[in-house]
């Protein structure tokens, strides 16, 4: 199999992308996919919209099912997890007094979204802190559920951080949380693609990700799995015409009227990418390159690092010392074109880095030298 995939990416060849993480990364192939989409529905929308739509749709959806290993009924499309966050939180039955548990770690904009929900709903967001450097699942198993009190109606937690890029062993709080009939809703933005997820196994009440992050697939490709018991009340983004009495629950959610469907149709054209490039040693290959950039800077700077490497992927958010990190950022980028995101959390400067398959060593060698430089 052809692993060294650089020249299928159709990213900016002068620029050293190292900032994956964010928004993702499309190849060549994959997006022909997405434009030939898009250029069948222009040729005759009616057809495409009016009368193949639900059928495409559902064709895309078995792949992805058959990937995380979940009913393809019980998925949706939606544009990013941030949507499948803001649908699944409102599906939530919180009432005056209640308390969703999350962590610090949380992404900013679901944060928000679960802050905006409790104070309409007056009930209360209760981040637990979870202290770096971490390194004992059980602890940190105990740390979140030390919070659950009566009160707690919903677990909210990453599957993967996004400030931290920490890989959380969720399944055993997941089964806890069930066991005493808190509802678990999951962020897992940066898991399809990025590490195996079984959510038959994980079996939480609702889990949503994104596909066009670490499964490469166009921008605006991203899913909500919710457990068939919640169907009835997850409300739809938009009343448009899936909410006539009898549609199911994708045609009910995702019937919001006229949108271009190609980017979820590309979905299966992502997946059959990763499995012709045997991307599970892309995966490992990057893992690798993580791990080691994040050395290989913590010995630069005297840094400790945030975690185990069991709980990277092909992330890796890495301490810096006391600096203006956006200044730095911007530097690098303006001196050696390099991309990566800066991070302030808890009030401690980070940056982070994502290896996908378009990388290599030499990516990570300009990095150091960057960094070397200007600290």
């Amino acid at each position: 199999m052809q692993n060294d995939v650089r020249d299928l990416f159709l990213l900016d060849p002068d620029v050293i992308f190292l900032n994956h993480g964010s928004f993702g990364a499309c190849p060549a192939p994959v997006f022909d996919v997405y434009q030939r989409w898009q250029r069948e529905l222009e040729r005759q929308p009616v057809e495409f919209l009016g009368r193949r739509a639900e059928s495409l749709l559902d064709e895309a959806r078995a792949p992805l099912a058959a990937l995380i290993n979940a009913d393809a009924e019980e998925l949706i499309f939606v544009l990013n997890a941030t949507t499948g966050v803001n649908i699944a939180a409102r599906s939530v039955d919180l009432r005056p007094g209640d308390e969703v548990l999350t962590t610090d770690h949380e992404y900013g904009a679901c944060d928000m979204a679960w802050e905006h929900l409790c104070a309409e709903r007056s009930a209360v967001y209760i981040r637990q802190p979870v202290p770096l450097p971490v390194s004992d699942e059980a602890e940190f198993t105990e740390t979140i559920w030390h919070a659950v009190t009566g009160r707690t109606r919903a677990l909210f937690l990453s599957h993967i951080t996004s400030p931290t890029g920490l890989i959380f062993p969720i399944a055993e709080l997941v089964r806890r949380a069930r066991e005493a009939g808190i509802v678990t809703i999951i962020d897992g933005a940066h898991v399809p693609g990025h590490v195996d997820l079984d959510l038959r196994a994980l079996d939480p009440d609702f889990y949503t990700g994104n596909c066009h992050k670490w499964l490469c697939a166009p921008k605006g490709a991203a899913f909500l799995y919710a457990r068939r018991e919640h169907h009835d009340r997850v409300p739809p983004p938009v009343i448009s015409w899936g909410c006539r009495p009898g549609e199911s629950f994708a045609r009910r959610v995702e019937g919001q009227g006229t949108r271009d469907l190609a980017a979820w149709l590309s979905i299966p054209a992502a997946i059959a990418f990763q499995r012709d490039h045997d991307w599970a040693e892309v995966r490992r290959r990057c893992h690798d390159l993580a791990v080691e950039t994040r050395e290989r800077i913590n010995t630069l700077t005297g840094m400790r690092s945030i975690a185990p490497e069991t709980w990277l992927g092909q992330m890796a958010t890495v301490a810096l010392p006391p600096c203006d990190v956006m200044a730095l950022k911007t530097q690098i980028y303006d001196a050696h074109r390099i991309e990566f995101p800066a991070i302030v959390w808890g009030d401690r400067p980070y940056i982070r880095v994502s290896f996908q398959g378009y990388n290599r060593r030499a990516d990570a060698d300009a990095l150091i030298t960057a960094l070397a430089e200007i600290l």
